[in-house]
């Protein structure tokens, strides 16, 4: 399993698999000794198959609304956003959107088309971990999530912009 960066820097290896959307006619085919990421809505349409299973978590694919999750962010243990490209932002409106109005509080991830010089703005929207892409050096991961001293806005973070961190 390739390793993953997590947001203080450390790099650990990647106990997670991501399951892809099954083909029409398919059932979703999931490992019984690993943890998983399955489509979250496919985990909505089957939640009570999942209750209580810490070992199942969720992806959102870039156009998929994170409130479909609202309601249930509360039951996961893991929820992944995929970047399929790097030039697709949304993924980073779907973090703030979890930790901001939806209040998930557990590990949140990047997946996909995710690069170095992403990392410290993928930090300040509320993701915890991150899957670079295959092709990128994972060792460089720790200098790019704190390039940047300060923030200006405020984000998941800290609460106050900077002008506001320097009256008080």
């Amino acid at each position: 399993m390739p390793d993953i960066i997590f947001r203080d820097g450390s790099i650990r290896q990647n106990q997670w698999v991501v399951i892809q959307r099954p083909e029409s006619g398919e059932s979703l085919d999931i490992p019984e000794q690993q943890p998983a990421l399955i489509p979250a809505d496919l985990w909505i349409a089957d939640r009570e198959q999942f209750a209580g299973k810490d070992n199942i978590g969720v992806w959102l694919d870039s156009h998929d609304e994170p409130g479909v999750l609202a309601d249930h962010v509360h039951e996961l243990s893991l929820v992944a956003v995929n970047f399929p490209k790097f030039s697709d932002g949304r993924g980073y409106s779907t973090a703030r959107l979890l930790r901001e109005r939806f209040g998930y509080k557990n590990e949140l991830r990047a997946i996909g088309d995710v690069l170095l010089d992403q990392l410290q703005f993928m930090k300040r929207c509320g993701f915890d971990t991150y899957d670079l892409r295959p092709d990128k050096d994972i060792r460089k991961a720790a200098r790019s999530l704190n390039f940047f001293s300060q923030g200006y806005q405020a984000a998941t973070d800290t609460n106050l912009p900077l002008f506001r961190r320097r009256a008080s």
